[in-house]
This record gives structure tokens, C-alpha cells and sequence, in this order.
């Protein structure tokens, strides 16, 4: 990372010499019905770390039945003089093209026009002999401000940063077809996960995709199918682009050296507006992964709406988390914003302030020593356990139904509210449950049975983490009622114990009644965000002293 960032400011300090001005770009934008994307894509694009008297815009909206044009239009009046100039057509009326069915269906008219969009743009560039022109579609939010810096310090022909979605798409394929379709290769998955990096040869590049006009090569490159010789792939933009590109012996590069943004998965249901917002928040939150705040300018914010706050079904939501994080309460405050959770924020019992008095009213396990680090438990594994207990306690005090308990360290999953909707509806009408896993860390390899008659639900085996759970009333009183705190261990052995799971078969002399009905939904809706070993991952748990037992000399 040192190394990168020395680089970018040698090659910038190089570019902006009295002898050389930076090279000019022409950014090709097109917008149709990106209202709900459109404050977070134009405030990431004014951000970018470049000199905007070098860039030129070319911005064409048409067939929208949103606000598409209004977004445009206010925040191109509020940055207009900063450009070197910024072109606009817009197309008010109509509002969809003849025989459409909902803006996710694609015609071959509006294939044909897309055509005649990106050719005339990417023509336009080379009338004005700009020295880059770069596509970049209203689905990109690229997050990191040196993007355009470091692409042009490649010097590649066709280059393009890679972007992560909130699932498994991104703007590049590993593999194509004889007949020039998507092909999911092995590879794949290595490069998304930036397992494999580097600057690598791919087969196709799309939504942002920056060309170096002032290479001979770059003459070749097209989006009209009859500009290629023996044209034989389909109607398609980027296919054409891509095959235009292969044919003249242009290396289409990918780079995943760094993080530089993300972009929303394609629609594929026809018509359905709320589907395409929730791949927004989606991306939203999954930036918020890695970013503190999600970028809006002042002009843009009134244009960014949030879903009214409910409980989805639960009697409550709650969210632990420790007054010396607020950097995660805010992000999940954030998260919480987006998906429309009204969620009761406790603040966690912090190991660091436990005193004598509190720590002689817990007696612990005398057979407990931690799997992994061979040690007693941890202050930080005590005050997480306590955070959790004073949740149960409430649970059962208030005669919560069913409750949702969360960690301020979790990622959600795609459609996360969806599919909560989908779990309540059966487990509303099955008693038989007592805790939920959202969210874990699986450590067994036999198979967990399907629950008889369910969907979502699998027999939970033997698991670590608590990112998040939901609690019947009967569960939060079985988890009391087994008087933990007179015989303590973490909160994530004590849950497998407890619903007889554990394979140290010495601790159920401790706990002899273990009926926890305790099942997992499967596929899981909640993940860290980071994991151990990983940039940015803090542990409040293991990063703290260890508690000294009597009879045993502190580890």
C-alpha cells in the first residue's frame, strides 16, 4: 500500500510539472431511471482526485419515468464552471420505448439506441482529441478518489478497475462462450476476491472502462457490430466492444490492486422499482464495509430517501455495542437507515471496566480452557457474555415473543429484509424454536438436517459467534434459568452447550439440562465484516486481559 501511494505521487508530481499538463478525458455518461443511484454516483464523481479543468462531460438521459433528469440538471448547474465542459442531452419525452414492459426490458430498439449512444460518445471524444475517454455508468460508485490516477499510470489501451458488487457480479468476465456469452470460469472467484491480483487480461470489461485515444490501437475499438469485420456475436454494446477490441489484438486489463468502488447487480425482474432500490441499498451497505460514511453532496442530499422504521415482525431489534466504538454504532446506524430497522442500541458491558465486585459474583467453569489459545476466559469474553445475559433478562422481563439480537460488527446480505419477511411468515406459525442463528461461524462438517416442512431453517450443530440470533421468550428463559454466571464460559460455547451440541462432553456435568431447540437459517443473512487476519478486524474479545482463576498463575 506505501509503495502504491509513493507511486501515484511520483507519477502525479510527473504529470503536473510546468512542462506537462495532466492528460484530458471525455467521461461518457449515460442515465435512464437512475434516480435512486444518481446522488452517490455524480457525489463519487466529483470526488475523484483529478484536475476537472482536464475533464469534459458528455451526460444523455432519455426515456425516464423518475427524476432522473431533474438529479442531472441540479447538480450540473452547481458544477458547471468547475469542468472543462459538461454536454448534455436529455430526452424528456417518452417515458418508455414502443413494446417495453417495465424498464428492465430490453428491446431491439433499445439495444439498437444504446449502440448509437456509446459510438457517438466515444466518437465525440476522439472529434475533440481528448487523450482518454471513459464510459462510466450511473451504477458505478467509485469510492476511491485515485481511480483515475492510478489507471492512467498503466498505460494500458483498454483498462478497468474492478468493482464489487454485494454478490457475486462485477464488471468484468473471466470466461466467454463460442458465442460470446458469459462463462463463469474457476478463476473467477479469485480475482472478485482479489485472492489473485495485478493489472490481468480478461475477456470482457464493461460500466467503467477508460481507453488511451492516443494510441494507434484504440482506432479499432467500436460498439457498432458492422464496424467489425465478420461480425458474428449479437446485438449487444459491450460484446461488440469487447469482440472489436479481441479482433484488433487489444488486451482488455482488469486491476484489482486495489479497492476502488462498487456497482449494482443487473435487474432481472421486469418492472419491479423496489428490487432495483434494494440492490442500491445493497451497495450502500456494502460500502459501508469499508467506508465510514457513504458520500453525498449538500446540492444531492434531498434526493436521497430512506425507508420508513419497523421491527420486521419482531417484538423488539436489539444492537450491542460498546460506548469506544462509535465508529461501528454510526455505521450501523447507517445500515440500520437503509434497511428501515427500528433497533433499540444497548450499550455493552466493556470487560475493560468490570471491577472486583462484579468479577467475584461470577464463578467460572473450572474445566474451561479456550480451544484455540489454550487459555482462560478473557475480560472481553466476560463482558460480552454480560451484554448478552442483560438482553435475556429483558427478553424475559418484558415477555418478548420474539426478539433480534445484533452485533455492531456484521455485514447483512443481499435483500436482507426480503428474506427475513420470508422467515417470519413460517416461523410464525412453528412454536417449536427457541434461538435462530442469523449469522455464525459452523464448526462441524456432518451435514445439519433441514427442519421437517421448512425452507429457510436447518438443525443447528455445533457453532461459534453471535453476530446475530433471534430469541423466543422460552428461549431467553431456558438461557437464564440455566444460572450461567455461577459456572461462566463464552457466550458462543455457552449457546452449543446448551442446546447439546458441544463435543467437550465434560461440560454437560455442568449444565445438565440442554434443550435449547436452537436451529440456523440457511443460507445465513448475517456475516463479519472482517475477519481475523484482515485489514481493519479489532477483536474487544481476544484483544483483552485474561482473568485469573484461583489456583492457576495469570497466562
Amino acid at each position: 500500500m506505501l509503495f502504491f501511494k509513493l507511486f501515484l505521487l511520483v507519477f502525479i508530481t510527473t504529470h503536473t510539472s510546468a512542462e506537462n499538463k495532466r492528460p484530458t478525458i471525455l467521461i461518457s455518461i449515460l442515465a435512464r431511471n437512475k434516480a435512486h443511484t444518481l446522488p452517490y454516483f455524480l457525489s463519487y464523481l466529483e470526488n475523484l482526485n483529478y484536475p476537472k479543468d482536464r475533464l469534459s462531460l458528455w451526460i444523455q438521459s432519455d426515456h425516464n419515468s423518475d427524476a432522473t433528469i431533474e438529479i442531472l440538471e441540479t447538480w450540473i448547474s452547481s458544477v458547471q464552471n468547475k469542468y472543462h465542459s459538461i454536454k448534455k442531452d436529455f430526452i424528456v419525452t417518452p417515458l418508455r420505448y414502443e413494446g417495453e414492459i417495465g424498464f428492465a426490458h430490453w428491446t431491439e430498439e433499445r439495444f439498437q439506441y444504446i449502440i448509437s449512444l456509446r459510438e457517438s460518445a466515444l466518437e465525440y471524444a476522439r472529434s475533440l482529441w481528448a487523450d482518454y475517454y471513459l464510459t462510466l455508468d450511473c451504477d458505478v460508485f467509485l469510492t476511491n478518489p485515485e481511480t483515475l490516477n492510478y489507471l492512467l499510470s498503466k498505460d494500458f489501451v483498454v483498462v478497468a478497475p474492478m468493482l464489487r458488487s454485494a454478490e457475486l457480479y462485477s464488471n468484468f468476465w473471466h470466461g466467454m462462450t463460442s458465442d460470446y456469452y458469459y462463462y463463469r470460469t474457476e478463476e473467477y472467484k479469485p480475482i472478485l476476491y482479489r485472492e489473485n491480483k495485478g493489472c490481468l487480461d480478461v475477456p470482457m470489461i464493461h460500466s467503467c472502462v477508460l481507453v488511451n485515444l492516443k494510441k494507434t490501437q484504440s482506432d479499432y475499438l467500436t460498439y457498432v457490430p458492422n464496424k467489425v469485420a465478420h461480425f458474428d456475436g449479437p446485438t449487444d454494446d459491450i460484446i461488440t466492444f469487447a469482440i472489436s477490441a479481441n479482433r484488433s489484438n487489444i488486451p482488455l486489463k482488469l486491476c484489482n490492486e486495489e479497492v476502488f468502488g462498487f456497482i449494482t447487480t443487473p435487474i432481472e425482474k421486469e418492472d419491479n422499482v423496489e428490487i432495483d432500490k434494494e440492490q442500491v441499498t445493497n451497495i450502500k451497505m456494502e460500502i459501508l464495509t469499508y467506508e465510514e460514511n457513504l458520500l453525498v453532496s449538500k446540492v444531492l442530499k434531498k434526493y436521497v430517501k430512506f425507508p420508513s422504521k419497523d421491527l420486521m415482525g419482531f417484538d423488539r431489534i436489539f444492537m450491542i455495542n460498546l460506548l469506544r466504538r462509535p465508529e461501528r454504532r454510526r455505521r450501523m446506524v447507517q445500515c440500520f437507515d437503509e434497511l428501515g430497522l427500528d433497533v433499540t442500541i444497548i450499550d455493552a458491558v466493556d470487560g475493560r471496566e468490570l471491577n472486583d465486585t462484579t468479577l467475584k459474583s461470577i464463578s467460572f467453569m473450572p474445566d474451561f480452557i479456550d480451544p484455540y489459545h489454550k487459555r482462560p476466559m478473557t475480560l472481553g469474553e466476560i463482558g460480552c457474555f454480560l451484554s448478552h445475559y442483560n438482553i435475556w433478562k429483558e427478553i424475559v422481563a418484558n415477555k418478548y415473543e420474539k426478539t433480534l439480537v445484533l452485533e455492531d460488527d456484521i455485514r447483512f446480505e443481499p435483500y436482507f429484509r426480503l428474506k427475513v419477511k420470508n422467515l417470519m411468515n413460517e416461523i410464525n406459525v412453528r412454536p417449536d424454536w427457541d434461538l435462530i442463528y442469523f449469522g455464525r461461524k459452523r464448526l462441524q462438517e456432518n451435514d445439519e438436517p433441514w427442519v421437517e416442512g421448512s425452507y429457510f431453517l436447518v438443525q443447528a450443530g455445533y457453532s461459534y459467534w453471535t453476530l446475530g440470533y433471534a430469541l423466543s421468550y422460552r428461549g431467553a428463559k431456558k438461557l437464564l434459568d440455566a444460572d450461567p454466571l455461577s459456572r461462566l464460559v463464552p457466550v458462543d460455547e455457552y449457546l452449543p452447550i446448551l442446546f447439546d451440541k458441544h463435543p467437550q462432553t465434560n461440560y454437560k456435568k455442568y449444565f445438565p439440562q440442554r434443550d435449547l431447540v436452537a436451529l440456523s437459517v440457511a443460507p445465513l443473512l448475517l456475516y463479519p465484516t472482517h475477519y481475523t487476519g484482515e485489514d481493519g478486524y479489532v477483536s474487544d474479545t481476544e484483544d483483552s486481559k485474561i482473568i485469573k482463576r484461583p489456583g492457576r498463575e495469570e497466562l
